[in-house]
């Protein structure tokens, strides 16, 4: 199953995020907890590299999960 989540910023642009829902929304979180201009890292699930978004600016997140075929 791969596990991917989308990320919605201001202005509209989404990324597909490599991850659990649960686990990319604590991330999110703690970067708005933590210092001022604290980034969360993560991984764009298409081309493998490592962004980092400003907390302030996500707007939505959403599970793409999509199930392992059988």
């Amino acid at each position: 199953m791969a596990l991917i989540t989308e990320i919605t910023v201001v202005g509209g642009d989404r990324y597909s995020i490599d991850g659990d829902v649960k686990a990319v929304e604590a991330m999110i979180l703690d970067a708005a907890r933590g210092s001022l201009m604290r980034f969360a890292w993560v991984t764009e699930a298409e081309t493998g590299e490592r962004i980092g978004l400003n907390p302030d600016h996500v707007v939505m997140v959403r599970d793409l999960t999509v199930p392992s075929e059988s």
